[in-house]
């Protein structure tokens, strides 16, 4: 069906919601997200523009004297009419999740569709105190039992010696990378600073709280309340309940199934019990004890023959430019000699000018299971990248910790030993009454073993990015293994030699040198702009 030309006022009505009421291309601008989301979702349905549709079927409702009643009844009519996920996929909010414990926040970027922005350690220093309390949760489940003076003493106690440290270990930094002529006293502090944060963020417990910044969609938040519901711990449904009060004012309509028994709640249910059936199983029939691990393990991959995995890449990157069958494009490549297949894959990977020049879909024809034993602080960054399946154990203090040699050399790490020594002696008070929230106690030093799966080009995108000099010293060491591991003991040369912007070097002053880009680019923008 065609549209009907505008008249003056309904082109004057659009020019408040859309950026151009005369193009084919636009966005909506200053709609409630209900209404945005019934829209689209009505828009499925619609033979002719979005521009159309607003102004038949949703404009009128707009000018009522209580809008988002209105737009209420506008959602709740395309609800039953097409559907709830669809649309709840169509409208999202941004929230501040503040003071929320390291523990839970690994819990509510669990979502691979949503946008996460975390409060870094490495910027911030966590050697104040709020209100006389420095800045870590304390579970109500402990709190209200006989560990809370215990929780609170040895807490107390790691946070001062993180303090402590601080200043002496930005001093030793100082004083082992010294300032020189062409860095300014700003990029110098900035990235000494980082460096003696990065150093000594293993003393910092999984109880530190951080805030996170997320946007995401009806749908995506809905998956995360069922998802804190479902868990063990008390911060998680404390969390569950405050967010789902503030995403009601926003975008209510798309949360209706959260708390209801016999919807949300049985989700809920379904996931807490197959978790505990599941655990309980593993308590009954798994008997192998922990033995030592490296640091990486490449414990699965595929294709395992080095010959099928070129030719998979090969076949997936030609496949989109022929007019045969995948299984007949196959037999004819794997005829071919290597040398051709190398040529292929050079024309599709390309000169990499940077690491965003990454090839296309084919590489993901290829995967690999990694098996990990590193510090939580490293544990922390991987695990944001969410074009890969992740799995980690509970946090625990049995497998050991990581020490930074750079603190035996400040002359500090018998305080950081004993630190982690107050942290593992109330691990374990706290692990038969509270087996789940003393996790709460393990600083980041220690040791988590995690099992991340991912395909070529996922593996392109965080090898690369995560092995960056600027990086932290203990992930920038396992994505440097993977690498080595996809080559060396996959036999999967093409991909790792494809792999080139990964960086196997040591880092020394690892921000120096993004602090003097980034003070370049605010040069050249007040060149600009004079």
């Amino acid at each position: 069906m065609s549209d009907a030309p505008l008249t003056p006022d309904e082109r004057e009505l659009l020019g408040r919601y859309v950026t151009d009421p005369d193009g084919d291309v636009f966005a909506l601008t200053d709609l409630p997200e209900v209404v945005k989301g019934a829209l689209f979702a009505r828009y499925s349905r619609y033979g002719g523009s979005l521009k159309r549709l607003f102004l038949d079927e949703f404009a009128d409702d707009l000018a009522t004297e209580d809008p988002a009643a209105r737009a209420e009844a506008l959602y709740q009519r395309v609800f039953s009419d097409y559907g709830d996920d669809s649309v709840a996929q169509l409208g999202g909010a941004h929230v501040a999740l503040e003071e929320v414990s390291n523990l839970v926040t690994k819990r509510i970027e669990w979502g691979r569709l949503a946008a996460y922005l975390e409060q870094s350690t490495r910027y911030i220093a966590y050697d104040g105190q709020v209100d006389g309390r420095y800045r870590y949760h304390r579970p109500a489940e402990v709190m209200d039992g006989p560990h809370a003076e215990a929780f609170t003493t040895e807490l107390d106690a790691i946070f001062a010696t993180y303090a402590e440290l601080v200043p002496i270990v930005l001093e030793w930094v100082r004083t082992r990378w010294v300032q020189d002529e062409a860095t300014s006293d700003f990029v110098y502090r900035n990235a000494t600073k980082a460096k003696a944060l990065d150093l000594l963020r293993g003393l910092l417990p999984a109880a530190t709280t951080s805030n996170v910044g997320m946007f995401a969609s009806g749908q995506s938040y809905e998956s995360l309340l069922l998802h804190l519901n479902a868990d063990d711990l008390a911060e998680s449904h404390e969390l569950s309940g405050r967010l789902l009060s503030e995403l009601r004012r926003v975008i209510p309509s798309f949360l209706t199934r959260v708390d209801r028994p016999d919807r949300g709640g049985a989700w809920s249910d379904h996931l807490r019990g197959t978790r505990h059936a599941t655990r309980d199983l593993a308590d009954r029939y798994v008997s192998v004890t922990d033995q030592p691990a490296d640091l990486v393990t490449l414990t699965d991959w595929s294709p395992r023959d080095p010959v099928d995995a070129e030719v998979a890449l090969v076949t997936a990157a030609l496949y989109p430019h022929v007019r045969v069958s995948e299984r007949q494009l196959a037999r004819e490549v794997r005829t071919w000699s290597a040398s051709r297949r190398a040529e292929v894959l050079r024309a599709y990977v390309g000169e990499r000018a940077n690491r965003r020049h990454r090839p296309g879909r084919g590489f993901e024809r290829v995967w690999y299971r990694f098996d990990v034993l590193g510090d939580y602080g490293g544990f922390r960054d991987l695990q944001r990248h969410r074009m890969l399946t992740i799995e980690w154990q509970d946090l625990t203090t049995r497998h050991g910790y990581e020490t930074p040699p750079e603190l035996e050399e400040a002359g500090v790490a018998d305080r950081w030993r004993a630190a982690l020594g107050r942290s593992e002696a109330l691990y374990e008070r706290l692990l038969p009454d509270h087996p789940v929230a003393a996790q709460y106690a393990v600083c980041f030093a220690y040791r988590v073993r995690y099992a991340m799966q991912l395909n070529a080009r996922a593996a392109m995108q965080m090898l690369e990015l995560r092995s960056t000099p600027q990086g932290h010293p203990q992930y920038r060491k396992v994505v440097q293994e993977m690498h080595r591991l996809i080559g060396d003991r996959a036999g999967h040369r093409a991909v790792a030699d494809a792999m080139v912007h990964v960086d196997h070097g040591t880092g020394e002053l690892e921000r120096l040198e993004s602090e003097r880009a980034a003070e370049a680019r605010r040069t050249a923008r007040g060149a600009g702009g004079s």
